[in-house]
């Protein structure tokens, strides 16, 4: 026995080394940098892309944004932008990166914490800063993401981070951006495909009241703490605080709800609390968009690869679905389809948006704000992130072409500033063979 275990910690250990992001961190600069002569898209709503335009930043922060000629004091590191392009570091809204590494080694898998009430859990400090998923999303422009925990009723806190840094506290840019609630199934349902049973009014009833009975139990701790200072504290309930009426700075309750039936009632009852609310998942969302509307409801929406949810709906449901939540008025935001190692193909969900989108008036630039501007706005990091104004960060990319098409190219990426290394474990695989072909005379030279 001890033998078995010497032997599955050796493997534990050896796929954490596999698994071991080895490209160094970015270092902000000593020295002012400017782009010049590229197509600044700043992503100001209502602001068009700055022809022959550049600009500038210094210390992680952009101190300028400009068109035409423009003099730099000498220190300032000038990078040719010519036929190129800048837009802000794309966000994925919601994803498991820093919190998953390899399936099959349960210690890898910190996004599902035990218990099913768990509000206290913070996704942020569980990340791995090593994991070799982050380079692979940041190498396409995905600079910042949210990391999600899963599981329970209650999943817990929500963050923001940036795809570089030594460590959780460095890539934090959210620390709370909203404490997960997997809302309960309001009707009676059927599986299709079997292995399910009917839920009856009893259940339905028992799970909202679970919710209720929670949110009671922290209202009560509140207001017990406030007369009795001394009273012991309780981290569940402490967590909870963030989220209620009255809160400073109060937190949003991120529902993950699809259905009509759902996401009316879990609305309805957020209201009844004064509570905010964003809403994950969403799928039937346009069908409520004044409710959603009159309550400053806003959706994320989980990537458009999808099927439709009902026999009869059209075979683009989920194609359609953000130029529908467009259209309607309601605020949203796209986050990638896979939550792992697939968060890259993000801005091509968006592009498929656009494609199936047209008819309803989304375009290029709606899609480039639901994954820049506005998943800032609803992930609580707009006033530094999502835009390219003078006074946030300097988390930007140069590329040569749309990042919604597959061939651009993502050239140079900055985060608070510093350049970052887009490479990762993929690229160096690609060089690694093109080299073995080269050397074989299969290939001309490396770029081929």
């Amino acid at each position: 026995m001890r033998r078995t275990i010497a032997t599955l910690t050796t493997l534990a250990l050896t796929a954490t080394g596999l698994a071991q992001d080895l490209t160094p961190r970015g270092q902000t600069p000593d020295h002012p940098i400017a782009i010049i002569g590229a197509t600044i898209h700043t992503m100001v709503e209502g602001e068009a892309p700055i022809e022959d335009g550049w600009i500038l930043f210094e210390d992680g922060e952009i101190t300028g944004v400009g068109s035409g000629d423009r003099m730099f004091i000498a220190t300032t590191r000038i990078i040719d932008g010519a036929g190129k392009h800048v837009y802000p570091g794309m966000i994925a809204a919601v994803t498991r990166l820093g919190l998953t590494e390899i399936g099959s080694v349960r210690a890898m898998q910190d996004y599902n914490e035990v218990g099913s009430v768990k509000p206290e859990v913070r996704a942020v400090v569980a990340v791995n800063p090593d994991s070799t998923l982050l380079p692979v999303a940041r190498s396409n422009g995905i600079l910042l993401v949210g990391s999600f925990p899963t599981g329970g009723l209650i999943s817990g806190q929500a963050g923001v981070i940036k795809l570089d840094g030594w460590t959780w506290e460095d890539m934090t840019a959210n620390a709370n951006a909203g404490i997960i609630l997997n809302w309960p199934s309001v009707r009676d349902r059927h599986s299709p495909f079997g292995g399910g049973r009917a839920l009856s009014e009893d259940d339905v009833r028992r799970r909202l009241n679970e919710v209720d009975e929670l949110f009671d139990t922290a209202e009560a701790y509140r207001d017990l703490k406030a007369a009795d200072p001394s009273t012991p504290v309780d981290l569940r309930l402490e967590a909870m605080q963030a989220v209620l009426h009255g809160a400073d700075d109060q937190k949003p309750l991120i529902i993950n709800a699809d259905s009509v039936e759902r996401i009316q009632s879990a609305v309805t009852w957020a209201a009844g609390r004064g509570l905010k609310v964003i809403i994950q998942g969403g799928r039937d969302a346009p069908l409520l968009a004044e409710l959603l509307k009159k309550h400053d409801v806003a959706v994320i929406v989980e990537g458009v690869h999808g099927f439709p949810r009902r026999n009869d709906s059209a075979y683009d449901e989920a194609f359609t679905l953000p130029a529908r939540l467009e259209a309607a008025g309601v605020r949203w935001c796209l986050a990638p389809g896979s939550v792992d190692e697939n968060v890259r193909n993000l801005p091509y969900e968006a592009a498929m948006a656009v494609g199936y989108g047209r008819e309803l008036g989304f375009d290029e630039a709606d899609a480039m704000a639901s994954i820049t501007r506005n998943a800032a706005q609803i992930m609580g990091i707009g006033e530094e992130y999502g835009t390219l104004e003078v006074g946030k960060s300097a988390t930007l990319l140069l590329t040569d072409g749309t990042p919604l098409e597959m061939t651009t190219s993502i050239e140079s990426a900055f985060i608070d500033g510093a350049r970052v290394d887009l490479s990762n474990k993929q690229t160096v695989l690609r060089d690694k063979y093109r080299e073995k072909y080269r050397r074989q005379g299969i290939i001309e030279d490396d770029s081929n």
